[in-house]
């Protein structure tokens, strides 16, 4: 039985690529999403590239966001941005319809969204009233 390597299922450096520009123009065109996008620059260029490298790293490809910038410390990277689960449920919104387009093997799928959800979760940095649920 071979290893799962979740960076060669997902196509590599190009369908990594592809699954994140998809993210971006899911966060860019959904009304939905405008909390999320509205916490973005204006050109989402940068944005692109820096989620890019990270999914690089994360899925078991190059560590290009580690060469680039070192440890990505997510929470400490995130912290300025009030994120909570509203912008975390919009996030993931974005990843999964990205998804959606581009992966067909149903457990990848799965898998994926599974450990971004973690990651997203991860993140959040402020808490809401519970009675809000």
């Amino acid at each position: 039985m071979q290893p799962f390597k979740p960076y060669e299922s997902l196509g590599g450096a190009d369908g990594i690529r592809h699954l994140v520009d998809r993210f971006y123009d899911f966060m860019d065109s959904l009304p939905q999403t405008q909390g999320i996008r509205a916490l973005h620059p204006a050109n989402l260029d940068g944005s692109r590239d820096k989620l890019f490298m990270f999914l690089s790293g994360f899925f078991g490809g190059p560590p290009l966001y580690f060469e680039q910038y070192g440890h990505p410390r997510l929470r400490q990277r995130h912290m300025p941005f009030s994120i909570g689960k509203s912008e975390r449920d919009q996030w993931m919104l974005c990843m999964e319809l990205a998804a959606e387009e581009h992966i067909a093997d149903e457990a990848m799928h799965n898998w994926l969204l599974a450990r971004l959800a973690h990651t997203a979760d991860f993140i959040r940095n402020r808490e809401e009233d519970s009675s809000a649920d």
